[in-house]
């Protein structure tokens, strides 16, 4: 994606040999102000993640793989093999609800198995770039399966805007490059389908409000920022062509975990009959769960999350403010799971398909 007139992946090195450097932006700064953050340690790597300076599916895998050479690279002399089982460990208990976190690792485990550090370094950074760059072509395949159904639904129009909610983020900033979510919609937008949409605030993190309106913004996407629970309003007097979203993590038979919030809104769209899409790169189905409700961990972030809230004040200072008493105590679960019956389909790299296990398992037979 363009931010003013340069094009950025979320994530990335420059420089080389031992002065290579593993760059991200940061998004807590968004949209106030656009910073690139040096990361230089495993440490560094688990707080980004852990913090959300970078956030969503694919970046948070991208992140942990990088930071896996990262761990290579920094190795002290002695045990090898010890130190690099604990900073995995370290990497793991990050963030546990999405599932490209644990694939990531996985796939640079077995990259660097029975190789010496030397040879590690190598490995690990051929690693986590494959990572990376599949990343980025996969959700721009997710734009090119997601386009047909927008464009569908504009020839119904007849020249109308087509009018799309989602919930969160699921752009390019959550992902190296493109997008899930945001992606059918920016291929749109660029065939010059005429679209428009609906940003939910997102609270706790407003990362719609943020992430969201910032990069539909920065590409000349028509958008209006709405408050959380505006979307079943907008849904009954027939203002939203369709819901679509990303996920942090999908079981086998397609049910859809995602930003708090989600849950609601494919109840609203179930009763107000309008189509409800997720879009996901392979990397964040978890094909050894079936039952998402009972099975997928949701994380319990910090509550002052919910508490307080920050932003930029008249003075043009971005400042944070107590919303609520300050002995008040407070709860903040950061995903729902949607059931897949209340999901009209999954929008995927290899095609779109129904939210079942017979439906998955038509586009990765290999999981069967």
């Amino acid at each position: 994606m363009n931010v003013n007139g340069r094009h950025y992946r979320t994530i990335w090195t420059e420089g080389s040999g031992e002065e290579e450097t593993l760059l991200i932006i940061d998004q807590t700064a968004l949209p106030h102000e656009f910073r690139v953050v040096a990361l230089h340690s495993v440490d560094d790597v688990c707080r980004a993640v852990r913090e959300m300076l970078v956030r969503g599916a694919g970046l948070i895998g991208a992140t942990a793989a990088w930071g896996v050479w990262i761990a290579v690279r920094t190795a002290p002399e002695g045990d090898f093999a010890a130190f690099m089982a604990q900073s995995m460990e370290k990497l793991r208990a990050t963030r546990p609800t999405a599932s490209n976190l644990v694939w990531a690792l996985e796939r640079q485990k077995k990259a660097l198995a029975g190789l010496g550090r030397k040879e590690a370094v190598e490995a690990a950074h051929a690693e986590a770039q494959t990572i990376a760059d599949e990343d980025a072509e996969f959700c721009r395949r997710i734009g090119e399966h997601g386009l047909g159904i927008i464009r569908e639904l504009a020839a119904r129009k007849g020249g109308q805007p087509v009018n799309i909610l989602t919930h969160c983020n699921a752009g390019w900033l959550a992902f190296v490059d493109h997008g899930s979510a945001l992606s059918p919609v920016y291929a749109a937008f660029n065939a010059g389908i005429p679209v428009h949409v609906w940003v939910d605030e997102t609270r706790p993190r407003n990362q719609g409000a943020s992430l969201t309106a910032w990069e539909l913004g920065m590409h000349g996407v028509p958008h209006d920022l709405i408050a959380d629970n505006a979307g079943g309003h907008l849904m009954q007097h027939g203002m939203v062509d369709m819901v679509i979203t990303g996920a942090d993590r999908v079981t086998r038979r397609g049910d859809a975990a995602n930003k708090i919030g989600t849950y609601l809104k494919a109840l609203a769209a179930h009763d107000n009959n309008v189509p409800f899409y997720v879009a996901l790169p392979s990397s964040t189905f978890d094909f050894s769960l079936y039952d998402g409700v009972s099975g997928i961990p949701i994380e319990e972030r910090n509550a002052d999350e919910v508490r307080i809230m920050s932003g930029l004040s008249e003075k043009g200072q971005v400042e944070r403010v107590l919303i609520c008493p300050a002995d008040t105590p407070a709860r903040n679960w950061a995903f729902d799971v949607t059931p897949a019956r209340l999901i009209t389909g999954l929008v995927t790299e290899r095609g779109v398909c129904e939210a079942s296990e017979r439906g998955i398992l038509s586009l990765y037979p290999e999981q069967a």
